[in-house]
């Protein structure tokens, strides 16, 4: 988590997103209270992410990443998200983090110019590229867990969830089904 949520300070909340409901909910924890949660894919019910012009960027990397993980046979990955308002200088054209370091390392003139808010150049940063700003907040992004392969084991897994959770969505299932699931959650959970 810390090479995704790196710098920890001023992030207001913390989630592990699967795109389904079983065992998809973390109690959170009470106001003013010290532990730090990271909450699940219910605890996300009715919210959405604003990423503004970077919404087009974001589901066509979320689908190349995906797509790159079903060819591998993997599931049970999970997206980690995390959220941290913007400060007054780092809203408005010209002022996100992207476009700020591109004009830096680059000499970027304009926020308009093609591509430009889709730099991932923080060189110092642990987490190059991870970061996207949208209107309002800065969002921490990435995928995580990537080492489970869709075997003998994960297959009975499947078979037996399918038998005690009827109707429901649950992690273990097909790798292309999961790709293609995680993507729809994304898209519907992004404007």
């Amino acid at each position: 988590m810390h090479s995704v949520f790196y710098p920890t300070g001023r992030i207001s909340e913390r989630y592990d997103i699967k795109g389904c409901e079983v065992s998809r909910w973390v109690e959170p924890a009470p106001e003013g209270s010290p532990l730090i949660l990271v909450l699940k894919d219910l605890n996300f019910q009715g919210k959405t992410i604003n990423l503004g012009s970077q919404r087009s960027w974001f589901l066509r990397q979320m689908e190349l990443d995906t797509t790159f993980l079903r060819e591998l046979n993997v599931l049970d990955y999970s997206l980690l998200m995390a959220f941290q308002c913007l400060h007054e200088d780092e809203r408005g054209p010209g002022s996100s983090l992207i476009f700020r370091m591109a004009r830096s390392v680059q000499g970027t003139q304009s926020p308009e110019e093609p591509g430009a808010q889709n730099r991932r150049l923080l060189p110092d940063a642990p987490n190059a590229l991870h970061i996207l700003d949208g209107p309002e907040q800065r969002h921490f992004l990435g995928l995580v867990d990537l080492a489970t392969v869709y075997g003998l084991r994960k297959r009975l897994e499947h078979l037996w969830k399918a038998l005690r959770y009827p109707g429901r969505t649950f992690s273990t299932v097909s790798p292309a089904r999961y790709a293609r699931r995680l993507c729809q959650w994304v898209e519907a959970h992004t404007e």
